[in-house]
């Protein structure tokens, strides 16, 4: 039966997701049963994407991203895929009307990183943001909202801010393995070789300002996404807070991350907030 099939497809799309990010599948797990499901089909369909581009060196990695594309479109027209992933993917675009247009703005940013490596200009480095984040949080925000077009409309603005805060937070604490692995510089006018605090700080100014954006939006959401979302907030804010107090110098030589006792610290935290309603 298509049932099993479709089971065993969303069982792979939360064991992606767990297997490649701990703090993000700790955070769905805060969302409500009814959508839970459906963030994790997004995001097992974002990390094969990312995964192609990123990790697959010993491959050709432009076939590959091709032949993935070409699967995602069958996918999307015949409602199926062998791909499990693609499959689980399909059933939440349909399920919640999920535009091409964001699907389509995601794969162009994901094909760029096969080949470009530099982004000099703020167009382009914004461009690049919307496709492979801002995009992603209104993928993530249809599910949110479960068909409200006014409440999507209104929460649109926080969450492509929401989704540029994570990733630009994640560009900072990934900047040695982007800049020396994958010869990759996203942050435009910087020179990362030479990254300095007042570089530093200026990237962080601004990821603040897309959170501080971000959490007006985080107050508005329906009750079954808050929790879940503003976990994930907090999370990156802590993240945030200690590549701030970390030397530039060794934020090039070192992976910044937050401990297992400060994540469980700081859910207890958000759990007290979310439950007298303070948030």
């Amino acid at each position: 039966m298509k049932s099993i099939f479709d089971n065993v497809s969303f069982d792979c799309s939360v064991k992606v997701t767990k297997a490649y990010s701990t703090s993000f599948s700790s955070a769905v797990k805060m969302l409500a049963p009814s959508i839970r499901q459906d963030i994790y089909n997004i995001y097992g369909f974002v990390r094969f994407a990312d995964e192609i581009v990123d990790t697959f060196h010993d491959y050709d990695k432009e076939i590959l991203f091709t032949q993935f594309e070409n699967d995602l479109a069958l996918a999307l027209s015949q409602k199926i895929s062998l791909n499990p992933i693609l499959n689980s993917f399909q059933h939440t675009v349909h399920k919640y009307n999920i535009p091409n247009e964001l699907i389509g703005a995601f794969m162009k940013s994901m094909k760029l990183d096969l080949y470009k490596t530099k982004y000099t200009t703020v167009e382009e480095y914004n461009e690049y943001i919307y496709g492979s984040a801002d995009v992603v949080g209104l993928m993530c925000l249809k599910v949110f909202v479960n068909g409200d077009i006014e409440k999507y409309d209104e929460l649109k603005h926080s969450a492509m801010r929401l989704g540029s805060a994570f990733q630009k937070v994640n560009f900072l604490r990934d900047l040695k393995a982007d800049f020396e692995d994958l010869s990759r510089t996203y942050f435009p006018n910087t020179d990362l070789s030479q990254l300095d605090e007042a570089s530093k700080q200026q990237i962080i100014s601004e990821i603040e300002a897309d959170f501080n954006a971000g959490f007006e939006g985080i107050k508005n959401l329906p009750i079954e996404a808050k929790f879940g979302v503003y976990t994930a907030y907090r999370y990156y804010k802590k993240l945030l807070k200690k590549l701030q107090k970390t030397p530039s110098l060794e934020i090039k030589n070192t992976r910044i991350r937050v401990s297992d006792y400060q994540k469980v610290q700081l859910l207890a935290r958000c759990y007290v907030k979310y439950r007298l309603n303070i948030i």
